[in-house]
């Protein structure tokens, strides 16, 4: 039993993840967070975002989503989607291009302007 125990304590002890190493690589990606304020887009509709032209996700008042992205530039548009007695309408063209770096949160509001639907960044 004892030569059992001494080869176990030997592999705890030498394996390469020791406290002295650390156990985890630092991030390859950024964080986006987009926030849908209700007092900022007064409207029922749900309102999709989409990046890189493609449907990334669906919000709804007073939700947020938050993306894993690679680093470099990604491309984010709004459009209004329907809803409760919503009916959805054509996609905005205008976008939004935001520099995702790694290992950093990028934090950015939903607001109305007078061109539509746009993203306002999150001072941290």
């Amino acid at each position: 039993m004892r030569p059992l125990f001494a080869l176990l304590a030997a592999l705890f002890c030498c394996s390469p993840l020791s406290a002295a190493e650390p156990t985890s690589a630092p991030p390859y990606y950024g964080v986006l967070i987009i926030d849908r304020n209700r007092l900022e887009v007064a409207t029922t509709c749900d309102i999709g975002i989409y990046l890189q032209d493609r449907l990334a996700a669906r919000i709804y008042q007073g939700q947020s989503a938050s993306f894993n992205l690679p680093a470099g530039q990604v491309s984010v548009r709004l459009g209004y989607m329907g809803g409760l007695g919503c009916e959805p309408s054509f996609e905005q063209i205008r976008s939004t291009h935001i520099q995702i770096q790694t290992g950093v949160v990028h934090q950015y509001r939903m607001a109305l302007d007078a061109g539509g639907l746009t993203l306002l960044r999150i001072q941290p």
